[in-house]
C-alpha cells in the first residue's frame, strides 16, 4: 500500500513538472511568432548598414541597447567590439552560452531587395563595398529575439544565460586578433562560467523549416600553409644553367593531391588541400631564384589533420631535393575542428525535433568550411547546428552560395531559430539543474 502511495505521488508530481514544462514552451512559441516582425526588422536593419570584423562599433550599439532595455546585464567592447549580456533566471542551475556573430563581408550585393547594402569600408587598405554575405544579421536578430524570449520567462529559469554577440568571425583585419579565440581569451566563458554553448548557422542551400545537425566533426579545421621554394635564377633562355622553382613547385603542387586521394582514410574523414596562390618571377624571360605559394587545408579530426601537416612537409621538401633546390613549409593552424559533443547532441535531438519536427531535423554531411565557433567548443561542450534559409519548393542549384554577391535567405525561418535557441536553452537546463552547483 505504501509503495502504491509512493509510485501515486510520484507520477503526480512528474505530472506537475511535464505540464509546467508544456505550458513554458507553448509560451515560448507564442512569443517567437508575435516577435517575427521585429527580428526581421533587425535584421534588414543590420543588413543595410554591414560593418566588418572588428569595426562592429554602431551593429554593437544596437544589441547593448536592446539587451539593456530587457534587463540584462551588458558588457561591451569584449574582444574589440563584442556584446556579451548575461540573464540570471530566477532559479539555480547551469549556465548556457548562445552565440551569433556579427560581421560582414567585403562583397558586393546584386541582390534585388528593397534593404540592399551600398554600404562601403576599408579592408585591408583598399575602399571595398561590404554586405552579410554570409548571414551573421540572421543570426543577430535571432539571438536578439531569444533573449527577448527568455527575458520574458526569466522566473521560470533554472540557470543563467550568457548572449554571446560575436565579432569578426571571418577573421579580424591583418595584424589584429579577434574572434572567438579572442573572446574565449579575454574570458568570455568565465564569471559565470559557461556550462555549455550552442549556437546556429542560417543555410542557403537548406529548406526553411528544417534543421540540419551533425555529432563529432561537423565543420573542418581551417589551417594555412606557405611553401617557399628556393632554386637558382637563370635567363629563360638557357633554362639548363638554372634550378627552376616553377617547375620545382608544379611537381610539389601535384605531389600534394596525392595526400587525399593515396593517405587520407577516406571512409573515415575527409580532408582538403588547395593551393590557392603562387607567386614567383618578374619577366617572362627570367627564371626567378624562388617561389611563394599559399594554400589551405581543411581537415575533420586531430588524427587526419597531423598526417596531412607531416605529408605536407616530407613531399615538398623531398620533391625539391631532387630537383636541387629547396623548400621551407610553414603550417599555421587558424580554427579549430568544429566538434558537436556527441552526447550533448543525442540529449539535445529530441528538442530539436519537438521545434522542428522530427521529419525536419536532419543528419547532415561535414561541412569542409571552417567556423570559429570551435573554440568555445574546445573549452566547453557544445552544439552547433544550421538552420534552413532557402525558400521552399527552390533547388539547391538554384540558389546562390555564401560569400557570394547573390546570397539570399528566406526570413520565415527566424521564428524555428529563436524557438530551437530557447527551447534547447530551458531543456538543457532542466535536465542538468541537479548536477549544477551554481
Amino acid at each position: 500500500m505504501k509503495k502504491n502511495k509512493l509510485i501515486t505521488i510520484f507520477l503526480f508530481i512528474n505530472g506537475i513538472a511535464f505540464t509546467q514544462s508544456t505550458n513554458l514552451k507553448v509560451k515560448i512559441s507564442q512569443k517567437a511568432s508575435s516577435l517575427e516582425s521585429k527580428v526581421i526588422a533587425w535584421r534588414r536593419d543590420f543588413h543595410q548598414n554591414p560593418e566588418l570584423g572588428n569595426r562592429e562599433f554602431k551593429t554593437a550599439e544596437k544589441i547593448a541597447s536592446h539587451l539593456r532595455s530587457l534587463g540584462i546585464e551588458v558588457q561591451t567592447g569584449v574582444a574589440k567590439t563584442g556584446v556579451v549580456g548575461v540573464l540570471r533566471g530566477a532559479k539555480p542551475g547551469p549556465v548556457v552560452a548562445l552565440r551569433a556573430d556579427m560581421d560582414a563581408l567585403p562583397v558586393k550585393e546584386r541582390v534585388d531587395i528593397p534593404f540592399v547594402s551600398k554600404a562601403e569600408a576599408e579592408y585591408n587598405g583598399k575602399t571595398v563595398n561590404i554586405m552579410h554575405a554570409c548571414g551573421h544579421d540572421s543570426h543577430i536578430a535571432i539571438l536578439m529575439g531569444t533573449a527577448e524570449i527568455l527575458a520574458s520567462i526569466k522566473d521560470q529559469l533554472h540557470g543563467t544565460v550568457k548572449f554571446i554577440f560575436q565579432p569578426a568571425e571571418e577573421g579580424p583585419p591583418e595584424g589584429e586578433e579577434g574572434g572567438a579565440e579572442l573572446m574565449v581569451k579575454e574570458g568570455v566563458l568565465e564569471n559565470p562560467k559557461v556550462d555549455v554553448v550552442f549556437g546556429l548557422h542560417i543555410n542557403a542551400q537548406t529548406e526553411v523549416g528544417k534543421i540540419k545537425y551533425r555529432p563529432k566533426g561537423t565543420m573542418a579545421s581551417s589551417d594555412w600553409f606557405t611553401i617557399k621554394v628556393k632554386g637558382k635564377q637563370s635567363h629563360g633562355a638557357y633554362p639548363w644553367m638554372s634550378i627552376d622553382p616553377i617547375v620545382t613547385a608544379s611537381q610539389i603542387i601535384l605531389g600534394l593531391q596525392t595526400i587525399v586521394s593515396r593517405n587520407v582514410e577516406l571512409t573515415e574523414s575527409a580532408a582538403v588541400v588547395s593551393v590557392g596562390q603562387i607567386n614567383a618571377g618578374v619577366r617572362s624571360n627570367i627564371i626567378p631564384e624562388e617561389l611563394i605559394m599559399n594554400g589551405t587545408i581543411r581537415t575533420l579530426d586531430s588524427k587526419t589533420q597531423d598526417l596531412v601537416h607531416s605529408r605536407i612537409k616530407q613531399i615538398s621538401t623531398n620533391i625539391a631535393e631532387s630537383a636541387g633546390a629547396t623548400a621551407d613549409v610553414s603550417i599555421t593552424k587558424k580554427t579549430l575542428i568544429t566538434y558537436n559533443d556527441p552526447v550533448l547532441t543525442q540529449n539535445m535531438l529530441a528538442t530539436l525535433e519537438n521545434v522542428a519536427g522530427k521529419e525536419n531535423v536532419i543528419l547532415t554531411t561535414a561541412v569542409t568550411g571552417a567556423e570559429d565557433f570551435s573554440f568555445y567548443q574546445a573549452k566547453v561542450p557544445g552544439l552547433f547546428i544550421f538552420l534552413g534559409g532557402m525558400p521552399k519548393g527552390k533547388q539547391v542549384s538554384e540558389t546562390a552560395g555564401h560569400h557570394t554577391p547573390d546570397f539570399y535567405i528566406d526570413e520565415s525561418g527566424f521564428v524555428l531559430g529563436m524557438k530551437a535557441m530557447s527551447e534547447l536553452t530551458i531543456d538543457y537546463m532542466n535536465m542538468n539543474v541537479k548536477n549544477s552547483n551554481k
